[in-house]
């Protein structure tokens, strides 16, 4: 067995190549000795006039002599050998023809046994190769003294190695279309053991199609809710439909909304108690019993700690008084006793990452009905751990809802009191996803006396567009307070600072510096990519104050960014926002803009708290986040 040591790893790596090795391996699938090589091998020992002729395909182990003529015993005869005796090896690993005098004095060759054992001391190859160019092996002469190859040789040799090469395409092409034959018969028999198998599933699919049915309807019933009481008046009335005359579903509640044991475990938490019945006449019953249940605290104890010790669904027959039993409050039990008590099992409703139970549901028959099957308590076990997933859903969502309330509340600026200037801002998130997004505002005075008044939209409106969205303000703040610069300076400076720093964030923003004059206000104001500001005149007109557009902010370092400056009356209210104030998917922002300056003027003369009420009023669904800032300017 040939050493891997004896090879580098360049030739290794051509020597392995998987497609040249299936190529070699669809060549010397079949019979040996093979005539056709044989020939070449006999043409090549005539006509080059050498000892020995031979068709080589050197595979990743050995060495296979697909023809030979003179080439002596036992190598002959075994029609192979290691590749530490091949010196076609070294023509496979060049991908070229090598033509060598004497091998002794070759570095490559010169400890090769095949110069002892055979007597080869001159060596001629030509590389035959199949049909995507890969060398597979060689068509080589050999002569056991020195000798100088002449050209006319060295061509005639490359001649009958093209023809080799042809013969090698056309083998591997019959051995290509024979694999191809055979998996297309593996395809034609696995295609009809799948169409057994799939006769069989859907045969086993018809059995336990009202189960799955149920289970399918549940599942889509409960995902499209995340409030834990409206999924309990689902699955009640899915329940209820399928599987029992009425039931009640009780989920344990800890301080927060978090969901627990608690009602299991000792008189710690509340419960969140739902009850419905197949007949609506009962429906003022199952209201009662809801009431009932929710304040009859030992009684859903019991049901809990019931299935807790079980750990699984308990069943019991059709007049079996046990669970009857525990229930100790007389309304209570008048209410069940009115509904139907028969037949009943008791489905624990399983935290499925915590595995534990969350609560259980109740289910009832009426007594002449039959006692529930293994069916159906198997199907009402998969309704407790799905509705177990809904109920851990539902306070994963609140308690994510809780975490992005607080996160936006400790990023939004809370607006400074400035004498003579009114600010008021709302910030609104997205009706769907998180409530928390990259929008934002911020107004903050600076030692000079203007005012710094900037609102901003980070791309996305997820925590992700959050967080970026603080770091972005919080620069943007450090870099502003108390320098004098115009805003397109500070702006252009910001790009430095997001390049240099490498905040990935891209956002769109106005920045604004207000300062007072002796005829009223000087706004100066530069824009990256942002809707542009409203300006709401005392008379009742509204200017939009469009500017030649720049880039948004975190894209490559800008050019330094403009600085545009307009005088402002006293009375006038500057209007900041964000685009999903103006964007509707069935019409263009500016559109949208226009409408904004439309009842923008059709509310002049309201408060300026009330101005920010009424533009929220008038925006279309919102798909993204608001940020609203008004600069009342008196």
């Amino acid at each position: 067995m040939l050493q891997w040591d004896v090879i580098g790893g360049a030739d290794r790596d051509v020597l392995t190549d998987p497609l040249r090795l299936r190529s070699v391996r669809r060549i010397v699938g079949g019979p040996l000795p093979d005539d056709a090589f044989d020939r070449v091998a006999m043409l090549v020992r005539t006509l080059v006039d050498a000892p020995m002729g031979a068709v080589c395909l050197v595979d990743a182990e050995r060495q296979v002599l697909a023809g030979q003529a003179g080439v002596p015993d036992p190598l002959a005869s075994a029609r192979e050998m290691p590749l530490t005796h091949s010196f076609s090896r070294h023509v496979v690993a060049a991908g070229a023809m090598q033509i060598i005098s004497d091998v002794r004095t070759d570095p490559r060759m010169r400890d090769n046994p095949a110069i002892h054992e055979v007597g080869a001391i001159a060596y001629a190859g030509a590389p035959i190769t199949d049909p995507d160019g890969l060398v597979v092996g060689t068509l080589c002469a050999i002569d056991q003294e020195p000798r100088v190859w002449t050209p006319s040789e060295i061509a005639l040799l490359s001649e009958l190695a093209e023809v080799c090469s042809s013969e090698v395409c056309l083998r591997i092409a019959r051995a290509a279309a024979e694999e191809d034959r055979r998996a297309a018969e593996d395809a034609r028999r696995a295609a009809e053991d799948a169409r057994r198998a799939a006769e069989d599933a859907r045969r086993a699919a018809e059995s336990a199609h009202h189960q799955l049915e149920l289970l399918a309807q549940l599942t889509e019933s409960l995902a499209a809710t995340m409030d834990v009481d409206e999924a309990m008046r689902r699955l009640c009335r899915i329940a209820t439909a399928a599987l029992a005359d009425w039931c009640v579903v009780a989920v344990a509640e800890g301080p927060a909304g978090s969901a627990r044991v608690a009602v299991a475990d000792g008189p710690a938490g509340s419960a969140r108690v739902t009850a419905a019945h197949r007949d609506p006449a009962r429906a003022g019953d199952m209201e009662r019993l809801t009431a009932t249940a929710t304040g009859s605290r030992a009684d859903l104890r019991a049901m809990m700690l019931a299935v807790r010790r079980a750990g699984r669904t308990v069943r019991t027959s059709n007049g079996d008084a046990d669970l009857r039993s525990r229930i100790s409050d007389a309304d209570l039990a008048a209410i069940t006793a009115r509904a139907g008590f028969g037949a009943s099992m008791i489905v624990p409703i399983v935290s499925p990452v915590r595995r534990r139970p969350l609560g259980a549901l109740l289910l009832v028959k009426r007594p002449e009905r039959e006692a529930f099957t293994a069916s159906e308590e198997w199907t009402a076990a998969e309704i407790g751990r799905r509705a177990g997933l809904a109920v851990e859903n539902s306070r994963l969502y609140r308690e994510q809802r809780h975490m992005a309330e607080v996160l936006q509340r400790s990023l939004l600026t809370e607006l400074p009191a400035i004498p003579g200037i009114e600010l008021h801002a709302r910030y609104l998130p997205a009706q769907d996803g998180a409530a928390v997004g990259g929008d934002w505002y911020d107004a903050f005075a600076q030692p000079d006396g203007s005012v710094m008044v900037a609102v901003g939209d980070v791309s996305g409106h997820d925590i992700e567009a959050a967080a970026g969205m603080g770091q972005l303000r919080n620069l943007v703040r450090g870099d502003a307070y108390g320098r004098n610069d115009e805003p397109g300076e500070l702006l252009t400076a910001l790009d430095q600072a997001l390049f240099g720093l490498r905040v990935g964030a891209s956002a769109t923003m106005v920045l604004a510096r207000v300062r007072r004059s002796r005829a009223g206000y000087t706004v100066g104001f530069a824009n990256a990519g942002h809707p542009p500001p409203l300006l709401l005149l005392p008379d009742g007109s509204v200017e939009v104050w469009w500017v030649q557009p720049e880039p948004l902010l975190g894209l490559l370092p800008y050019e330094p960014r403009t600085t545009t400056q307009r005088h402002v009356p006293p009375g006038s209210t500057l209007v900041l926002y964000t685009d999903g104030l103006v964007e509707d998917r069935e019409q263009l922002i500016d559109d949208g803009i226009a409408r904004l300056s439309a009842v923008l003027g059709d509310a002049a003369g309201r408060p300026t708290d009330d101005l920010c009420n009424h533009l929220l009023a008038a925006a279309p669904r919102r798909s993204d986040d608001i940020a609203l800032l008004l600069i009342h300017l008196t």
